[in-house]
């Protein structure tokens, strides 16, 4: 690509208020427009996406226009090629893939407000223009899984391909398989009631006129709501707990809860807006106090466990009788290979090197509560070999393989068609 179109997008992206789309055109693939708007938009999403700030690496960033075009183009090829094989996805696949390309970019942007700054848009107004890329987009990708479906390795190719990489694969992590038994702690029936009375005193301000925003400010217990005034924004059906979902859809529009218990606290939820299966959705989270007395009573309950483990099996029957955690308790609480080092709960990653193999853990002190571990196997971790990392190295040269093959096809069709890149 020419480097003056590239500066071009350049000086757009560093427009702080906010993008203006350039018309006109970008490329041309056959009958298949590539807008400069789109380009601009695709351009500004990958930035975000990538983390990549055009006035602090502007050399990166000229890098990722020049993908990001090329990748636009490859598609373009894609759906000329999927329409001869009639290749389709339906709506409900473009409104879900939509809905998260709208929550990734929202949570990496750091919020609705900052996304819409970036994309010079509404989320309401990118959600209906970018609706037909996102068809496009699984289109193109249903065809390509469909063509390198077929290319497949066997064993003597993830040989060659560990001879001829081992110096320079990457080096994997310490991993542990690992499960693990949840007990919560649980606060007194006073301290619940506490909260009950204190949610429906701040209802009560509210229904007298207080600001719901203001007071979820003061009271809420909610980090990741509690500076936007307990806005949770648009949420999708399925995608919150179970007990808070039921009343907030079941809500009228502007209508304040009774204190709901979750497993997080008592809310106060009052749902704004309703659109199909998904509402705009706010709320003021206290949590019950709990006191070193009912830490004690969970440690001592945990240590009571522990002590009445002796096998795996043992374990798995005590994880499905009395585990808090609901995800894992009826599969014995598998967690499946996890890195210690970047485990979402620091205290069982700092754990777990202290834990013997096959034996239950005393218990770990986290903010969930007690955890009880069982650590079932470890990989060592370093440079990957066929003994010990076959699967790993087995999806490394299919990965490998396949991106080469795709690279061949690419180009070949490319070949294909009458490709215009404008200035």
């Amino acid at each position: 690509m020419r480097k003056t179109f590239l500066l071009l997008f350049f000086s757009i992206s560093l427009s702080q208020e906010s993008t203006e789309y350039i018309d006109g055109i970008a490329a041309i693939v056959e009958d298949r427009i590539i807008l400069k708007s789109d380009l601009a938009q695709m351009i500004n999403m990958a930035a975000i996406q990538n983390k990549i700030d055009p006035r602090q690496e502007p050399g990166l960033f000229i890098e990722l226009q020049n993908t990001v075009l090329e990748s636009m183009i490859d598609q373009k090829i894609l759906l000329e090629m999927a329409a001869i094989d009639s290749i389709e996805v339906t709506e409900k696949e473009v409104e879900k893939a939509l809905d998260q390309q709208i929550e990734l970019l929202v949570s990496q942007s750091g919020g609705e407000v900052e996304a819409e700054k970036i994309l010079g848009q509404s989320i309401k107004s990118f959600r209906r223009e970018f609706w037909f890329d996102i068809q496009d987009r699984l289109v193109s990708e249903k065809y390509q899984q469909q063509l390198m479906s077929s290319v497949n390795v066997d064993r003597e190719s993830v040989n060659r391909f560990y001879f001829t990489y081992k110096d320079s694969l990457p080096v994997l992590p310490f991993q542990a398989k690992l499960r693990h038994l949840l007990v919560s702690i649980q606060p007194s029936d006073s301290a619940k009631q506490k909260t009950i009375d204190a949610l429906l005193t701040i209802k009560k301000k509210i229904i007298s006129g207080g600001s719901f925003s203001d007071l979820a400010k003061e009271y809420s217990m909610d980090p990741g709501s509690k500076d936007r005034g307990g806005d949770l924004g648009w949420v999708n059906r399925g995608s919150l707990v179970k007990r808070f979902e039921t009343v907030a859809f079941t809500l009228d529009e502007k209508e304040i809860s009774d204190p709901v218990e979750t497993e997080f606290g008592y809310h106060l939820i009052q749902t704004i807006q309703k659109e199909g299966n998904k509402i705009k959705v706010r709320h003021i989270l206290i949590i019950p106090e709990k006191t070193e007395d009912d830490n004690k009573y969970y440690f001592n309950f945990s240590n009571l466990l522990k002590d009445s483990i002796k096998t795996l099996d043992g374990f798995k029957l005590f994880v499905k009788k009395y585990s808090a955690d609901k995800t894992t308790k009826e599969i014995g609480g598998d967690l499946g290979w996890i890195n210690p080092e970047s485990y979402p709960v620091p205290e069982i990653g700092q754990a777990i090197k202290y834990v013997g193999m096959n034996e239950c853990s005393p218990p770990i002190n986290s903010k969930l509560g007690f955890h009880l571990l069982w650590v079932e196997a470890v990989k060592k971790g370093g440079r990957p070999n066929p003994s010990e990392n076959w699967p790993e190295l087995e999806e490394m040269t299919l990965s490998k393989i396949r991106m080469d093959w795709y690279k061949g096809w690419i180009e070949k069709a490319r070949e294909k068609f009458n490709i215009q890149i404008k200035q």
